[in-house]
């Protein structure tokens, strides 16, 4: 079970106050420093505990001038614990919010750790542009030459984990900051990497029956569950912590191919196939940001305040109902263009009528 270590500076003689908030949280070890006006006080706690402890100290002081709470992953650790002590979790009730026991439930790391991790993988910068530009090359050149091991090599470096996780935490916390930049990165890198896209086909020759483009005009309802599987993996894993690059993989895997394959149609003059991928596309961004606020929602990410919990569920209801519009209209559009998920359900009634 992962470790972290809370090092929290409070005012000195808080360490009444300071035994109370702990009473009912399992540290695993504790040591401060006193200083002349404040104490450092630091906690070695299992990944779950963090949440619930530091709601506690910010509730208890936030006004307070010199407080802050610093968070530290810990890799390894002695004396080591046995299996059933690091299983053990305290069932006491908690008394500032029900976030802290879901939280524990659920095992993810804190709210501001995952809101830490998220932040720095948006934002529109040179590193986010060039492996932007990289990985839409690469996706390219796997397409064309229907080299599976290439298109998987650009679903690695794509960067568009962040953005789309990112809107979905937005979501979930009501923080509209955060989704005007998750926004404004996903905006960026998808298009730019479109029209690098549309570059390329205006200058190779396109086959637009290779089989690795041909699978990406068509939408079927295994391409929507691989979306929302990928949502829900990318979700799962920020969650515990674990590394973008190998997460990336399953985000990058419904979004950065279909794209690519639409640019390059478009730029070699195969319009109705080009409108075919980016409708997928369009139908994939949706699938994941719906999955991934269902996965943030299903493990008791909210709010610490009771205010803002209140506007981020009013934000989480409409944009789950804007999301969902959204998808039953692109369906309603592939099912009339003939491309869509009822094709073949359409081509089973056809089958069944002809024959005598």
């Amino acid at each position: 079970m992962p470790l972290r270590v809370i090092q929290i500076y409070v005012p000195a003689g808080s360490g009444t106050r300071a035994d109370e908030i702990l009473k009912e949280q399992e540290v695993l070890g504790r040591w401060h420093d006193e200083q002349a006006d404040q104490n450092v006080l630091n906690l070695l706690v299992h990944v779950e505990e963090t949440e619930p402890i530091m709601d506690r100290f910010e509730h208890e002081f936030s006004g307070v001038d010199g407080f802050h709470v610093v968070l530290f992953p810990v890799e390894a650790a002695l004396p080591r614990k046995n299996k059933e002590d690091a299983e053990q979790i305290d069932d006491a009730s908690s008394e500032t919010t029900e976030n802290n026991d879901k939280a524990k439930i659920a095992g993810r790391i804190s709210r501001e750790e995952l809101y830490s991790q998220i932040c720095e993988g948006i934002g529109v910068t040179r590193v986010f542009g060039a492996m932007t530009v990289i990985s839409a090359i690469v996706a390219a050149v796997g397409l064309m030459r229907n080299d599976t091991p290439v298109i998987i090599g650009a679903m690695v470096i794509a960067p568009l984990l962040g953005p789309n996780v990112a809107m979905a935490l937005a979501t979930t916390l009501g923080d509209m900051n955060l989704l005007k930049r998750a926004l404004l990165t996903n905006v960026v890198g998808v298009t730019s990497a479109f029209l690098l896209a549309v570059v390329i086909g205006m200058i190779f020759t396109i086959n637009p029956e290779i089989p690795a483009i041909a699978s990406r005009t068509n939408v079927g309802l295994g391409d929507l569950l691989l979306a929302i599987c990928a949502g829900t993996a990318g979700t799962l894993a920020f969650t515990r912590g674990l590394s973008g690059p190998v997460i990336g993989v399953m985000v990058a895997v419904a979004l950065m191919p279909p794209l690519i394959t639409s640019g390059i149609l478009l730029g070699a003059g195969y319009f109705i196939p080009s409108m075919n991928a980016l409708l997928l596309t369009g139908t994939n961004v949706i699938c994941v940001n719906l999955s991934g606020i269902a996965a943030f929602l299903a493990q008791g990410v909210r709010p610490r305040n009771w205010w803002e919990a209140k506007k981020a569920k009013s934000a989480t209801r409409k944009a789950i109902f804007l999301w969902l519009t959204s998808l039953a209209l692109l369906i309603l559009v592939l099912w009339i263009t003939g491309s869509g998920i009822l094709s073949g359900a359409i081509g089973t009634v056809r089958f069944f009528k002809e024959t005598p």
